[in-house]
């Protein structure tokens, strides 16, 4: 019933009055969120991987404490620059099932090891999702052990080490390899494809983005990262559902990083720019929709007013203190409705996903 409710919400255009015509312009704002905000951010997405792959090969090459810490913080700077990217599950990101092979959390632990003991593995099976990406960086690098020094040594051991070290060298490679088609495609033929599709269907670019946006904030920001752990979904928080478990100090700066980068994408914003360029905010200001567009930016901001009070280790903060992660669950579930029920109806898009949360 809640499905079809919003359904017939988002079809309704009546607010708008019998006559209203949509003349504002879909192709610039797709120009804009091309060339100033999904381009620039996979190529700065791409950067960071880079330098992650050449921490990973100095690693390998001299295997010390040292290396290994130049190794997480790269890896930790490529995670939160992944958050800028993560939404955009359209064009060959869809075909590859980007998100999915990069940021599946929890990862299994028990798969992982059972692969570098058997040194046989298909990193490229939908399968083994949960086998690789930034989740199983975090166990190779963080969750091995509880000291540098014995973490070094799974690496080191004459036995295994180098079944670790082929391990960790081919997750991070599978990532290159998908990041560069990626990539490759905004900047070969599928910018101009994106942005000439600019039409009204169900399968133009402004109605596939515009779900992807929103499926993302729903299930991936709101759930994944908060809800889920909080234990919205399950009745009892759930400790290790966070992102980053085994560097848990980093789940805060995710999530921040996320959610800047969605309200970002909302107004427009340029990447690492203060410029504002055409945007569904704008498009709702042409809809005489300002108000609207002021209070999804104003629930933005009060979710993440809310978070500021966070632990920077999400798993801590649900073990000593859940009701601040409910409470910031709440004060991010208040945009789904602007955003999937009322901007929808306002800029005449369907929604193209189903709920599968009870929300």
């Amino acid at each position: 019933m809640i499905v079809f409710v919003l359904i017939i919400a988002a079809c309704s255009s009546s607010d708008d009055g019998p006559g209203a015509t949509d003349d504002f312009n879909r192709k610039a704002m797709l120009e804009n969120i091309a060339d100033n905000i999904i381009i620039p951010a996979y190529q700065s997405f791409s950067t960071d991987m880079t330098a992650l792959k050449t921490a990973t090969s100095d690693f390998v090459n001299t295997t010390d404490e040292a290396n290994l810490i130049s190794l997480r913080q790269a890896w930790s700077t490529a995670y939160t620059s992944w958050q800028s990217v993560s939404m955009f599950e359209i064009g060959k990101a869809e075909d590859l099932l980007f998100r999915d092979f990069l940021n599946v959390y929890p990862v299994n632990i028990t798969n992982i090891e059972s692969n570098i003991s058997s040194e046989t593995y298909d990193l490229a099976s939908v399968s083994l999702q949960d086998e690789q990406g930034f989740g199983a960086l975090d166990y190779l690098l963080n969750g091995l052990s509880t000291t540098d020094a014995t973490i070094v040594a799974f690496y080191t051991d004459a036995t295994s080490g180098s079944a670790y070290e082929t391990y960790l060298t081919d997750v991070v490679n599978r990532m290159i390899d998908l990041t560069s088609e990626v990539v490759a495609d905004w900047n070969g033929s599928y910018r101009d494809t994106f942005v000439n599709n600019s039409g009204s269907s169900a399968t133009s670019s402004v109605d596939k983005l515009v779900n992807d946006f929103i499926f993302h904030y729903e299930k991936h920001l709101r759930a994944g990262k908060i809800g889920i752990p909080a234990g919205v979904f399950s009745g009892a928080p759930l400790e290790d559902r966070v992102e980053a478990l085994y560097k848990a100090d980093l789940s805060k700066t995710l999530f921040n990083a996320n959610l800047n980068a969605l309200q970002n994408f909302f107004n427009g914003k340029h990447f690492s720019s203060s410029v504002n360029g055409e945007s569904l905010k704008t498009y709702l200001d042409n809809r005489d929709k300002k108000e609207l567009a002021v209070m999804i930016n104003d629930q933005f901001n009060l979710s993440r007013t809310t978070a500021a009070g966070l632990n920077n280790d999400f798993s801590e903060q649900v073990r000593t203190n859940n009701n601040l992660m409910l409470e910031t669950y709440n004060e991010l579930q208040k945009n789904v409705v602007f955003l999937k029920v009322d901007m929808l109806s306002a800029i005449s898009v369907i929604v193209d996903f189903i709920d599968a949360d009870g929300d």
